[in-house]
């Protein structure tokens, strides 16, 4: 019998499909799993309402659980809580960062309203000498810089709250 131990060590095998680096448990989108009547039940929280990733994401889980040899599997997904880029691990802050992508900072980006960027370490270099480029990066969850020193563009994965 599969414990939800087990199962938690198997998600940390489905990766994020928009950020292949991260597992869907490094960004925090699991919120339970709970195994009752031989049926998996597990429910993710989207990183924001209209992610494109969330149905990939499920039909990823049940297949890895299925791979696994859990046969019942049901995902739900649930809205509230809302997904919090708190809910990014260490570990995960740390594999972006790693593959050139700045993880959030420790504030919501509240340029809009007041006209002063927020100040986003370079991932290469690490120089706080950059400037956003655009609101919106790769994804609608990240935005895009640029290092005024090492001239390299990256990413900004958003502060979310």
């Amino acid at each position: 019998m599969v414990s939800e131990q087990d199962i938690w060590k198997y998600l940390e095998e489905v990766s994020d499909p928009e950020i292949p680096v991260l597992t869907i448990g490094d960004l925090g989108v699991i919120r339970t799993i709970s195994l009752e009547n031989e049926l998996c039940t597990v429910v993710i929280t989207p990183t924001y309402s209209g992610c494109p990733a969330m149905k990939v994401i499920e039909e990823d889980i049940i297949s890895k659980l299925h791979e696994k040899g859990v046969p019942n599997v049901k995902v739900e997904l649930t809205l509230s809580p809302a997904w919090t880029t708190d809910w990014i691990t260490e570990n995960g802050r740390a594999k972006l960062l790693e593959y050139g992508i700045a993880p959030p900072e420790d504030e919501v980006d509240k340029s809009v309203l007041f006209a002063a960027p927020t100040v986003v370490p370079c991932p290469k270099c690490g120089s706080r000498n950059t400037r956003m480029i655009s609101q919106f990066g790769s994804t609608a969850c990240k935005a895009h810089y640029q290092c005024n020193d090492c001239l390299e563009p990256y990413d900004y994965f958003k502060c979310l709250k």
